[in-house]
């Protein structure tokens, strides 16, 4: 199963009509608590950055230099229209190909339960990596562990995701320290989230 094919495929068919229905602003308070936590004018990844909006923007207007990755084209396309103050590039996040150090916050949301769950780890040691000493990444995952494929805005669509307390043991594992983790509600929505400094 080539699941980073169904998720490339599924956002790039249903990019838009994903954005009407979204709540834009449903987490500005944990931007703005990520944004508090880092130095003015950081170099800043969104990992996953769908269509820009909200985070990719968010973050831009705060004075930071973004860049953004995605696998779909089409979010792609959207995110540079959103926010043409960014730069938005196709990468897979299995693939970080950044210099180490490279960056003073990390940020991934609604994006890590699209991979599958036994590349997580790997993923949390190339965001280590890729972070500045006092570095800060901020994610969220679902509450549930769970694996599969379900019908998402009419398209296939994969998930993946390890329960709180494994992700939390692999984020604490490759030498993050962690400033606050817990389960939250967005938007009528229950997920895990990990704010995290590189020491």
């Amino acid at each position: 199963m080539d699941v980073k094919a169904i998720v490339m495929n599924g956002y790039d068919k249903i990019a838009s009509d994903y954005y009407k229905h979204r709540d834009l602003n449903k987490f500005d308070d944990l931007l703005e608590n990520f944004v508090d936590l880092i130095p003015k004018k950081a170099q800043v990844l969104d990992a996953g950055c769908g269509a820009g909006i909200p985070a990719s923007r968010f973050l831009v207007d705060k004075g930071l230099t973004v860049t953004g990755i995605d696998i779909s084209d089409s979010m792609l396309e959207m995110a540079r229209n959103n926010v043409p103050n960014a730069v938005f590039l196709k990468k897979d996040m299995k693939e970080l190909d950044f210099d180490e150090n490279s960056f003073e916050g990390i940020i991934s949301v609604y994006a890590l339960f699209h991979i599958p769950k036994e590349d997580h780890s790997t993923i949390f040691e190339k965001f280590y990596d890729i972070l500045k000493s006092g570095g800060i990444l901020l994610i969220n995952t679902s509450i549930n562990e769970s694996e599969g494929i379900s019908n998402f805005f009419g398209v296939p669509m994969f998930w993946s995701n390890y329960n709180p307390k494994k992700t939390l043991e692999l984020v604490k594992s490759v030498g993050f320290s962690i400033i606050f983790e817990g389960v939250l509600v967005r938007g009528g929505e229950y997920q895990y989230w990990i704010f995290a400094k590189k020491d």
